[in-house]
Protein backbone atom coordinates (compact mmCIF):
# COMPACT_ATOMS: atom_id res chain seq x y z
CA UNK A 1 0.00 0.00 0.00
CA UNK A 2 1.08 3.76 -0.80
CA UNK A 3 1.98 5.71 2.18
CA UNK A 4 -0.90 7.71 2.91
CA UNK A 5 -0.49 11.61 2.14
CA UNK A 6 -4.04 12.91 4.15
CA UNK A 7 -4.41 16.43 5.12
CA UNK A 8 -6.26 15.15 8.09
CA UNK A 9 -5.92 12.54 11.17
CA UNK A 10 -8.50 10.09 10.76
CA UNK A 11 -9.07 11.54 14.78
CA UNK A 12 -9.84 14.96 12.86
CA UNK A 13 -12.45 13.56 10.92
CA UNK A 14 -13.95 11.68 13.69
CA UNK A 15 -14.08 15.16 15.59
CA UNK A 16 -15.67 17.50 12.97
CA UNK A 17 -18.15 14.79 13.18
CA UNK A 18 -18.81 14.85 16.50
CA UNK A 19 -18.87 18.61 16.70
CA UNK A 20 -21.65 18.56 13.78
CA UNK A 21 -23.87 16.00 15.82
CA UNK A 22 -23.63 18.47 18.80
CA UNK A 23 -24.68 21.71 16.57
CA UNK A 24 -27.22 20.09 14.64
CA UNK A 25 -29.07 19.27 18.55
CA UNK A 26 -28.39 22.63 19.70
CA UNK A 27 -30.06 23.69 16.82
CA UNK A 28 -33.04 21.75 17.72
CA UNK A 29 -32.56 18.45 15.44
CA UNK A 30 -33.97 15.44 16.80
CA UNK A 31 -31.84 13.24 14.61
CA UNK A 32 -28.79 13.73 12.63
CA UNK A 33 -26.46 11.80 10.89
CA UNK A 34 -23.55 12.88 8.94
CA UNK A 35 -20.27 11.48 6.48
CA UNK A 36 -16.61 13.34 6.81
CA UNK A 37 -14.52 12.40 4.31
CA UNK A 38 -11.68 13.14 2.52
CA UNK A 39 -9.65 11.30 -0.54
CA UNK A 40 -6.63 11.51 -2.79
CA UNK A 41 -5.82 9.37 -6.02
CA UNK A 42 -4.67 9.67 -9.87
CA UNK A 43 -5.29 8.45 -13.17
CA UNK A 44 -3.27 7.91 -16.18
CA UNK A 45 -4.45 6.88 -19.74
CA UNK A 46 -2.22 5.92 -22.23
CA UNK A 47 -3.49 5.83 -26.21
CA UNK A 48 -1.70 4.11 -29.11
CA UNK A 49 1.58 4.94 -27.04
CA UNK A 50 0.74 8.58 -26.15
CA UNK A 51 -0.55 9.65 -22.98
CA UNK A 52 -4.01 11.06 -23.30
CA UNK A 53 -5.09 11.75 -20.10
CA UNK A 54 -3.90 12.40 -16.24
CA UNK A 55 -5.89 13.44 -13.85
CA UNK A 56 -4.87 13.98 -9.96
CA UNK A 57 -7.74 14.21 -7.61
CA UNK A 58 -7.72 15.76 -4.18
CA UNK A 59 -11.41 15.87 -2.60
CA UNK A 60 -12.99 16.51 0.77
CA UNK A 61 -16.54 16.42 1.80
CA UNK A 62 -18.89 16.81 4.69
CA UNK A 63 -22.43 15.69 4.35
CA UNK A 64 -25.19 16.62 7.16
CA UNK A 65 -28.74 14.66 6.87
CA UNK A 66 -30.89 16.44 9.67
CA UNK A 67 -34.17 15.34 11.14
CA UNK A 68 -36.51 17.71 12.44
CA UNK A 69 -40.05 15.31 13.79
CA UNK A 70 -40.74 13.87 10.06
CA UNK A 71 -39.23 16.50 8.46
CA UNK A 72 -35.46 15.73 6.89
CA UNK A 73 -32.96 18.11 5.62
CA UNK A 74 -29.68 17.89 4.04
CA UNK A 75 -26.43 20.13 3.70
CA UNK A 76 -23.04 19.44 1.92
CA UNK A 77 -20.05 21.43 2.10
CA UNK A 78 -16.17 20.88 0.65
CA UNK A 79 -14.48 23.39 3.08
CA UNK A 80 -12.82 21.85 5.73
CA UNK A 81 -10.68 24.60 6.72
CA UNK A 82 -8.11 27.45 4.87
CA UNK A 83 -5.31 25.26 4.57
CA UNK A 84 -4.03 24.86 1.06
CA UNK A 85 -3.59 21.45 -0.41
CA UNK A 86 -0.72 20.73 -1.73
CA UNK A 87 0.94 16.89 -2.79
CA UNK A 88 4.10 16.20 -5.40
CA UNK A 89 2.90 13.15 -7.28
CA UNK A 90 5.00 13.49 -10.23
CA UNK A 91 7.37 10.13 -9.53
CA UNK A 92 3.30 8.29 -8.81
CA UNK A 93 2.05 9.68 -12.35
CA UNK A 94 5.01 8.52 -14.76
CA UNK A 95 4.83 5.27 -12.99
CA UNK A 96 1.62 4.88 -13.97
CA UNK A 97 1.93 5.93 -17.03
CA UNK A 98 4.99 3.32 -17.84
CA UNK A 99 2.60 1.00 -16.87
CA UNK A 100 -0.29 2.28 -19.28
CA UNK A 101 1.86 2.17 -22.17
CA UNK A 102 3.29 -1.24 -20.99
CA UNK A 103 -0.12 -2.75 -21.13
CA UNK A 104 -1.25 -1.01 -24.51
CA UNK A 105 1.77 -2.04 -26.14
CA UNK A 106 1.38 -5.92 -25.28
CA UNK A 107 -1.63 -6.00 -27.36
CA UNK A 108 0.05 -4.13 -30.19
CA UNK A 109 2.60 -6.81 -30.22
CA UNK A 110 0.24 -9.60 -30.23
CA UNK A 111 -0.51 -9.51 -33.88
CA UNK A 112 -0.75 -6.96 -36.51
CA UNK A 113 -4.23 -7.22 -36.87
CA UNK A 114 -4.88 -5.35 -33.39
CA UNK A 115 -4.95 -1.90 -35.36
CA UNK A 116 -6.41 0.55 -32.95
CA UNK A 117 -6.53 1.39 -29.24
CA UNK A 118 -9.32 2.73 -26.89
CA UNK A 119 -6.40 3.38 -24.43
CA UNK A 120 -5.18 1.55 -21.53
CA UNK A 121 -5.56 3.06 -17.97
CA UNK A 122 -4.19 2.71 -14.85
CA UNK A 123 -5.70 4.62 -11.85
CA UNK A 124 -4.89 4.39 -7.76
CA UNK A 125 -7.47 6.05 -5.08
CA UNK A 126 -6.96 6.75 -1.49
CA UNK A 127 -9.59 8.24 0.96
CA UNK A 128 -10.75 8.34 4.57
CA UNK A 129 -13.78 8.86 6.30
CA UNK A 130 -15.56 9.38 9.29
CA UNK A 131 -19.56 8.64 9.50
CA UNK A 132 -21.33 9.65 12.50
CA UNK A 133 -24.76 9.89 13.92
CA UNK A 134 -26.91 11.09 16.45
CA UNK A 135 -27.67 7.49 17.90
CA UNK A 136 -23.81 7.47 19.26
CA UNK A 137 -22.35 5.86 16.61
CA UNK A 138 -18.63 7.00 14.98
CA UNK A 139 -16.53 5.28 12.75
CA UNK A 140 -14.77 5.29 9.76
CA UNK A 141 -11.31 3.97 8.51
CA UNK A 142 -8.93 4.56 5.64
CA UNK A 143 -9.50 2.46 2.33
CA UNK A 144 -7.40 1.77 -1.19
CA UNK A 145 -8.77 0.59 -4.72
CA UNK A 146 -6.19 -0.10 -7.29
CA UNK A 147 -7.48 -0.60 -11.39
CA UNK A 148 -5.61 -1.16 -14.39
CA UNK A 149 -7.72 -2.00 -17.82
CA UNK A 150 -6.91 -1.90 -21.78
CA UNK A 151 -9.62 -1.90 -24.35
CA UNK A 152 -8.40 -2.57 -28.45
CA UNK A 153 -9.84 -2.85 -31.94
CA UNK A 154 -8.89 -5.53 -34.36
CA UNK A 155 -9.53 -5.80 -37.91
CA UNK A 156 -9.45 -8.30 -40.72
CA UNK A 157 -10.78 -7.84 -44.22
CA UNK A 158 -12.44 -4.71 -43.50
CA UNK A 159 -14.36 -5.84 -40.63
CA UNK A 160 -13.73 -4.44 -37.16
CA UNK A 161 -14.56 -6.15 -33.08
CA UNK A 162 -13.22 -4.43 -30.21
CA UNK A 163 -12.69 -6.36 -26.50
CA UNK A 164 -11.37 -5.17 -23.63
CA UNK A 165 -10.20 -6.14 -19.99
CA UNK A 166 -9.74 -5.23 -16.54
CA UNK A 167 -8.69 -5.93 -13.12
CA UNK A 168 -9.04 -4.31 -9.76
CA UNK A 169 -7.87 -4.26 -6.12
CA UNK A 170 -7.46 -2.82 -3.01
CA UNK A 171 -3.63 -3.32 -3.63
CA UNK A 172 -1.77 -2.85 -6.06
CA UNK A 173 0.72 -5.74 -6.09
CA UNK A 174 -2.33 -7.56 -6.81
CA UNK A 175 -3.40 -6.54 -9.78
CA UNK A 176 -2.09 -8.80 -12.90
CA UNK A 177 0.77 -7.33 -14.75
CA UNK A 178 -0.01 -4.65 -17.30
CA UNK A 179 1.62 -6.97 -20.07
CA UNK A 180 0.01 -9.98 -19.48
CA UNK A 181 -3.64 -8.17 -19.58
CA UNK A 182 -2.68 -5.94 -22.49
CA UNK A 183 -2.15 -9.12 -24.00
CA UNK A 184 -5.64 -10.32 -22.87
CA UNK A 185 -7.51 -8.07 -23.92
CA UNK A 186 -5.80 -8.23 -27.33
CA UNK A 187 -6.77 -12.19 -27.56
CA UNK A 188 -9.93 -11.15 -26.66
CA UNK A 189 -10.44 -8.85 -29.55
CA UNK A 190 -8.42 -11.08 -31.84
CA UNK A 191 -11.37 -14.10 -31.32
CA UNK A 192 -14.30 -11.94 -32.01
CA UNK A 193 -13.01 -11.72 -35.86
CA UNK A 194 -15.40 -12.86 -38.47
CA UNK A 195 -18.16 -12.75 -36.42
CA UNK A 196 -21.80 -14.39 -37.63
CA UNK A 197 -25.16 -14.26 -36.93
CA UNK A 198 -27.20 -16.91 -35.40
CA UNK A 199 -30.87 -18.12 -36.32
CA UNK A 200 -33.88 -18.08 -33.77
CA UNK A 201 -33.36 -21.35 -31.15
CA UNK A 202 -33.62 -22.17 -27.97
CA UNK A 203 -30.53 -23.67 -26.30
CA UNK A 204 -28.34 -23.54 -22.98
CA UNK A 205 -26.73 -20.37 -22.74
CA UNK A 206 -23.46 -19.84 -20.57
CA UNK A 207 -22.96 -16.51 -19.01
CA UNK A 208 -19.16 -15.90 -18.95
CA UNK A 209 -18.15 -14.91 -15.49
CA UNK A 210 -18.39 -11.06 -15.67
CA UNK A 211 -21.57 -11.54 -17.47
CA UNK A 212 -22.94 -13.73 -14.34
CA UNK A 213 -22.18 -11.36 -12.12
CA UNK A 214 -24.82 -9.22 -13.56
CA UNK A 215 -27.07 -12.08 -13.10
CA UNK A 216 -26.44 -12.03 -9.45
CA UNK A 217 -26.76 -8.07 -9.37
CA UNK A 218 -30.56 -8.37 -10.42
CA UNK A 219 -31.14 -10.75 -7.88
CA UNK A 220 -29.87 -8.48 -5.24
CA UNK A 221 -31.97 -5.42 -6.89
CA UNK A 222 -34.73 -7.56 -6.72
CA UNK A 223 -34.29 -8.38 -3.23
CA UNK A 224 -33.57 -5.30 -2.04
CA UNK A 225 -35.91 -3.51 0.48
CA UNK A 226 -37.06 -0.52 -1.95
CA UNK A 227 -37.96 -2.51 -4.93
CA UNK A 228 -39.84 -5.03 -2.26
CA UNK A 229 -41.82 -1.90 -0.11
CA UNK A 230 -42.40 -0.34 -3.36
CA UNK A 231 -44.06 -3.69 -4.68
CA UNK A 232 -42.08 -3.77 -7.81
CA UNK A 233 -39.92 -7.16 -7.65
CA UNK A 234 -40.49 -10.31 -9.55
CA UNK A 235 -39.13 -12.13 -5.78
CA UNK A 236 -42.09 -10.20 -3.74
CA UNK A 237 -42.54 -12.50 -0.60
CA UNK A 238 -39.77 -15.35 -1.51
CA UNK A 239 -38.19 -15.36 2.00
CA UNK A 240 -37.65 -19.13 2.57
CA UNK A 241 -38.96 -20.64 -1.04
CA UNK A 242 -36.71 -22.10 -3.36
CA UNK A 243 -35.66 -19.28 -5.81
CA UNK A 244 -32.72 -20.53 -7.47
CA UNK A 245 -31.43 -24.15 -8.43
CA UNK A 246 -30.77 -26.31 -5.56
CA UNK A 247 -27.02 -26.01 -6.93
CA UNK A 248 -26.86 -22.19 -5.53
CA UNK A 249 -25.26 -21.64 -2.21
CA UNK A 250 -24.87 -17.25 -2.32
CA UNK A 251 -23.09 -16.02 0.94
CA UNK A 252 -22.53 -12.40 2.04
CA UNK A 253 -18.70 -11.92 3.57
CA UNK A 254 -18.85 -8.35 5.01
CA UNK A 255 -15.33 -8.62 7.04
CA UNK A 256 -13.64 -10.29 4.05
CA UNK A 257 -9.37 -9.04 4.17
CA UNK A 258 -9.32 -7.00 1.06
CA UNK A 259 -13.04 -7.45 -0.23
CA UNK A 260 -13.59 -4.60 -2.41
CA UNK A 261 -17.09 -4.42 -0.90
CA UNK A 262 -15.63 -4.96 3.09
CA UNK A 263 -17.12 -3.00 6.04
CA UNK A 264 -17.70 -3.14 9.22
CA UNK A 265 -20.89 -0.93 9.07
CA UNK A 266 -23.27 -0.09 6.01
CA UNK A 267 -24.16 3.69 5.39
CA UNK A 268 -26.50 3.36 8.67
CA UNK A 269 -23.99 2.33 11.47
CA UNK A 270 -25.88 -1.07 11.19
CA UNK A 271 -23.02 -3.87 12.05
CA UNK A 272 -22.13 -6.05 9.19
CA UNK A 273 -21.87 -9.49 9.56
CA UNK A 274 -21.50 -12.88 7.43
CA UNK A 275 -24.32 -15.28 6.11
CA UNK A 276 -26.10 -17.39 3.86
CA UNK A 277 -28.45 -15.42 1.31
CA UNK A 278 -29.40 -18.25 -0.44
CA UNK A 279 -28.85 -22.19 0.57
CA UNK A 280 -29.77 -25.09 -1.88
CA UNK A 281 -31.43 -22.28 -3.63
CA UNK A 282 -33.73 -21.38 -1.12
CA UNK A 283 -33.71 -17.26 -0.48
CA UNK A 284 -32.82 -17.25 3.34
CA UNK A 285 -32.57 -13.38 3.80
CA UNK A 286 -33.24 -10.09 2.17
CA UNK A 287 -30.66 -7.00 1.29
CA UNK A 288 -32.33 -3.90 4.17
CA UNK A 289 -31.15 -1.17 5.50
CA UNK A 290 -33.02 0.35 9.07
CA UNK A 291 -35.80 2.41 6.73
CA UNK A 292 -36.57 -0.03 4.81
CA UNK A 293 -36.28 -2.66 6.87
CA UNK A 294 -38.86 -0.10 9.03
CA UNK A 295 -41.23 -0.03 5.90
CA UNK A 296 -41.37 -4.27 5.84
CA UNK A 297 -41.64 -4.37 9.64
CA UNK A 298 -38.34 -6.04 9.86
CA UNK A 299 -34.85 -5.68 11.08
CA UNK A 300 -32.09 -4.49 9.19
CA UNK A 301 -29.60 -6.82 7.44
CA UNK A 302 -26.87 -4.22 7.31
CA UNK A 303 -27.42 -3.28 3.87
CA UNK A 304 -27.86 -0.02 3.81
CA UNK A 305 -25.95 1.24 0.55
CA UNK A 306 -25.68 -2.22 -1.40
CA UNK A 307 -24.51 -5.84 -0.99
CA UNK A 308 -20.99 -6.95 0.57
CA UNK A 309 -18.80 -9.39 -0.75
CA UNK A 310 -21.13 -11.16 -2.34
CA UNK A 311 -19.69 -14.77 -3.44
CA UNK A 312 -21.34 -17.85 -5.30
CA UNK A 313 -20.05 -20.71 -4.25
CA UNK A 314 -18.37 -22.48 -7.48
CA UNK A 315 -19.02 -25.91 -9.12
CA UNK A 316 -15.70 -28.49 -10.32
CA UNK A 317 -16.13 -27.70 -13.70
CA UNK A 318 -13.46 -25.36 -15.16
CA UNK A 319 -15.06 -23.10 -18.20
CA UNK A 320 -14.03 -25.86 -20.84
CA UNK A 321 -15.55 -28.31 -18.61
CA UNK A 322 -18.88 -26.07 -18.94
CA UNK A 323 -18.53 -26.07 -22.58
CA UNK A 324 -18.39 -29.49 -23.01
CA UNK A 325 -21.20 -30.19 -20.28
CA UNK A 326 -23.31 -27.56 -22.19
CA UNK A 327 -22.47 -29.56 -25.45
CA UNK A 328 -24.15 -26.88 -28.14
CA UNK A 329 -25.54 -23.65 -27.55
CA UNK A 330 -24.53 -19.96 -26.60
CA UNK A 331 -21.33 -19.03 -24.78
CA UNK A 332 -21.90 -15.30 -23.84
CA UNK A 333 -19.08 -12.99 -23.46
CA UNK A 334 -21.00 -9.38 -23.70
CA UNK A 335 -24.30 -7.86 -23.05
CA UNK A 336 -25.74 -4.78 -24.51
CA UNK A 337 -28.97 -2.78 -23.50
CA UNK A 338 -30.80 -2.85 -20.19
CA UNK A 339 -33.72 -4.68 -21.02
CA UNK A 340 -34.27 -6.47 -17.67
CA UNK A 341 -38.04 -5.86 -16.09
CA UNK A 342 -37.55 -5.75 -12.58
CA UNK A 343 -41.16 -6.16 -11.82
CA UNK A 344 -42.10 -9.38 -14.11
CA UNK A 345 -38.42 -10.89 -14.22
CA UNK A 346 -38.78 -10.70 -18.07
CA UNK A 347 -35.13 -10.28 -19.31
CA UNK A 348 -33.85 -9.50 -23.36
CA UNK A 349 -30.78 -8.29 -23.93
CA UNK A 350 -28.61 -7.81 -26.84
CA UNK A 351 -25.28 -9.66 -26.88
CA UNK A 352 -22.34 -11.22 -28.33
CA UNK A 353 -20.11 -14.53 -27.89
CA UNK A 354 -19.37 -17.79 -28.97
CA UNK A 355 -21.09 -20.90 -30.49
CA UNK A 356 -20.83 -24.00 -29.14
CA UNK A 357 -20.58 -27.65 -30.94
CA UNK A 358 -19.81 -30.90 -29.45
CA UNK A 359 -18.69 -29.03 -26.42
CA UNK A 360 -16.03 -26.72 -28.25
CA UNK A 361 -15.85 -23.13 -29.34
CA UNK A 362 -17.20 -23.14 -33.27
CA UNK A 363 -16.72 -19.63 -34.39
CA UNK A 364 -17.91 -16.30 -32.85
CA UNK A 365 -21.39 -14.61 -33.19
CA UNK A 366 -22.66 -11.06 -32.50
CA UNK A 367 -26.02 -9.21 -33.35
CA UNK A 368 -28.09 -11.23 -31.65
CA UNK A 369 -30.13 -11.22 -28.57
CA UNK A 370 -30.96 -13.67 -25.74
CA UNK A 371 -34.29 -13.89 -23.97
CA UNK A 372 -36.02 -15.29 -21.07
CA UNK A 373 -37.47 -14.47 -17.40
CA UNK A 374 -35.35 -14.38 -14.45
CA UNK A 375 -37.33 -16.86 -12.37
CA UNK A 376 -37.10 -19.68 -15.15
CA UNK A 377 -33.16 -18.39 -15.21
CA UNK A 378 -32.22 -18.67 -11.67
CA UNK A 379 -34.11 -21.96 -11.37
CA UNK A 380 -32.63 -23.41 -14.68
CA UNK A 381 -28.78 -22.83 -13.39
CA UNK A 382 -27.59 -26.39 -15.34
CA UNK A 383 -23.61 -25.73 -13.31
CA UNK A 384 -21.68 -23.36 -11.78
CA UNK A 385 -17.93 -22.69 -12.96
CA UNK A 386 -15.19 -22.74 -10.64
CA UNK A 387 -13.21 -19.89 -13.39
CA UNK A 388 -13.89 -17.30 -10.34
CA UNK A 389 -13.69 -13.64 -11.00
CA UNK A 390 -14.52 -10.61 -8.26
CA UNK A 391 -15.99 -7.46 -9.97
CA UNK A 392 -16.99 -5.25 -7.66
CA UNK A 393 -19.13 -6.48 -4.64
CA UNK A 394 -19.86 -9.64 -6.90
CA UNK A 395 -17.42 -13.12 -7.15
CA UNK A 396 -18.77 -15.51 -9.33
CA UNK A 397 -17.60 -17.81 -11.54
CA UNK A 398 -19.39 -18.59 -15.58
CA UNK A 399 -22.99 -19.50 -15.68
CA UNK A 400 -24.82 -22.15 -17.38
CA UNK A 401 -28.40 -21.74 -18.30
CA UNK A 402 -30.07 -24.85 -19.12
CA UNK A 403 -32.69 -22.91 -21.93
CA UNK A 404 -33.33 -19.95 -23.05
CA UNK A 405 -34.67 -18.07 -26.26
CA UNK A 406 -31.58 -16.83 -28.71
CA UNK A 407 -33.11 -14.70 -31.52
CA UNK A 408 -31.13 -13.74 -34.74
CA UNK A 409 -31.77 -13.16 -38.15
Amino acid sequence: MTTARFTYPLDTLRQIALDLLRQAAAQGASACETDVSEGYGQTAVVRKGEVENIEYNRDKSIGVTAYLGQRKGFASTSDFSPKALTDTVAAAVDEAIARARACEAAAFALDPRIVNSEGAGVSTQQQQFVMANSNGFAAGYPTTRHYLSCAVIAAQDGAMQRDDWYAEARAARDLPAGEALGRYAGQRALARLGSRKLKTMKVPVLFEAPMAGGLLASFVSAVSGGSLYRKTSFLLDSLGKQVFSPLVQLSEQPHLKKGLASGYFDDDGVATHARDVVKDGVLQGYFLGTYSARKLGMKSTGNAGGNHNLILQSGELDLPGLLKKMGRGLFVTDLMGQGINMVTGDYSRGAAGYWVEGGVIRYPVEEITIAGNLRDMFKGIAAIGKDELTRGSRRCGSILIDSMTVAGN
